[in-house]
C-alpha cells in the first residue's frame, strides 16, 4: 500500500501541474452538467466502446459532438467487460435516452449470433477490441452507424461529416484519416490475397453503413494469413478497412485527420489518440470548459 502511494506520489511529480490541473481538476466537472437528452432520432446511431479509463473523457467527447452538430442522433454506449458500475450509473444519468450495453447483458448473445462464422466467433471470444466489430453491428437500430472512440473532442460544427450524413445519395463509409497505415496485417499481404484496401483509415470516427458489415464478408477477411495473430489493437481497424473497402469508403477531409505534432488550431475536432492523450485534457477540455461546464 505505501508503496503504491510512493509510486503514484513520484508519478504525479514528473507530470505538469497544467496536466494535472486539467486532468484532475477540469475533467471531473463535467459530471456537474446537465444530461443531453433526447438522443432518439435513428437516421443514424452512434455506437462507442469505452472501458474504466475512458469513461469519463467519453462524457465530455460525446457532450463536445452533441453541442457542435446540433443533431440529437440515437447512442448506444458499449462497455468493456471492466467497466465500472460508477460508469454506468454516470453515463446512464447524462445521457438518459441511450442504451448503455454491458457485457453481461451483450455477450452471449453476440457469440451466438457468430455460431456460423467461427474466426468471428473466436475472435469476439479473445479480443475485446472486436466488440467494434460485432457488438456495433449486433445493437446497431438504424440503417447508419456513427463509429465513435472516447477520445474524440468537438470545438466546431464537423461540417463535412454532418454533409456525408446528409446525403442520403453518397452510399460510402467515411472514415477519418491515420496517422499513418496501422494495419494487423501490411497491405502488400493483403492485395496478393486478392483484397483491395484503402490505406490509412482510422475506426476511431465515421460514417458506416449497415450493409458493410456483413459476417461473410469478415468471416471471409479473418482467413488473410497473419490476420488473427496480428496486432492486437489493429485487428478491429482492419476489419472496418477491409469492409468499408469492399462496399465502398472515402477518407474524411485532412482536417479530421489523426495527427501527432502541433495544436489543434482551427479544426473543427481533434481525435487525441495514446501518443497525444494529455492534450486532450491540456488543450481540449481546457478550450472547451467555457462551453461544456456553463451547461
Amino acid at each position: 500500500m505505501i508503496g503504491r502511494l510512493l509510486y503514484k506520489a513520484r508519478h504525479l511529480a514528473r507530470q505538469s501541474p497544467r496536466l494535472i490541473y486539467a486532468r484532475d481538476i477540469v475533467r471531473p466537472r463535467i459530471l456537474n452538467t446537465a444530461p443531453v437528452t433526447g438522443t432518439t432520432d435513428t437516421d443514424a446511431e452512434l455506437h462507442v466502446l469505452t472501458s474504466t479509463g475512458d469513461w469519463l473523457n467519453l462524457i465530455w467527447s460525446l457532450k463536445s459532438f452533441y453541442a457542435q452538430t446540433g443533431r440529437s442522433y440515437a447512442l448506444a454506449i458499449h462497455g468493456d467487460p471492466d467497466l465500472p458500475a460508477e460508469a454506468v450509473t454516470a453515463l446512464r444519468h447524462h445521457f438518459p435516452d441511450a442504451r448503455v450495453i454491458e457485457q453481461s447483458d451483450a455477450r452471449d448473445a453476440v457469440l451466438d449470433s457468430l455460431s456460423g462464422h467461427p474466426r468471428c466467433r473466436r475472435l469476439r471470444e479473445t479480443n475485446t477490441l472486436s466488440i467494434k466489430s460485432f457488438d456495433f453491428a449486433h445493437f446497431l437500430n438504424s440503417d447508419r452507424m456513427i463509429l465513435f472512440d472516447s477520445d474524440l473532442l468537438f470545438f466546431d460544427r464537423p461540417t463535412a461529416f454532418l454533409d456525408r450524413l446528409d446525403d442520403r445519395n453518397r452510399r460510402v463509409n467515411a472514415y477519418n484519416a491515420d496517422v499513418d497505415t496501422a494495419y494487423a496485417v501490411d497491405i502488400d499481404t493483403i492485395r496478393a490475397h486478392g483484397f483491395d484496401i484503402v490505406p490509412q483509415i482510422n475506426s476511431g470516427f465515421g460514417l458506416v453503413h449497415r450493409d458493410s458489415l456483413n459476417l461473410d464478408w469478415m468471416e471471409e477477411f479473418l482467413g488473410i494469413p497473419g490476420m488473427m495473430e496480428g496486432h492486437f489493437w489493429r485487428i478491429e481497424q482492419t476489419l472496418f478497412a477491409l469492409s468499408g473497402s469492399r462496399f465502398g469508403a472515402e477518407l474524411l477531409p485532412e482536417d479530421y485527420r489523426v495527427f501527432l505534432q502541433g495544436d489543434v488550431g482551427d479544426k473543427p475536432y481533434r481525435h487525441y489518440v495514446g501518443a497525444v492523450r494529455n492534450q486532450m485534457y491540456t488543450e481540449g477540455m481546457r478550450r472547451l470548459q467555457g462551453a461544456l461546464l456553463t451547461t
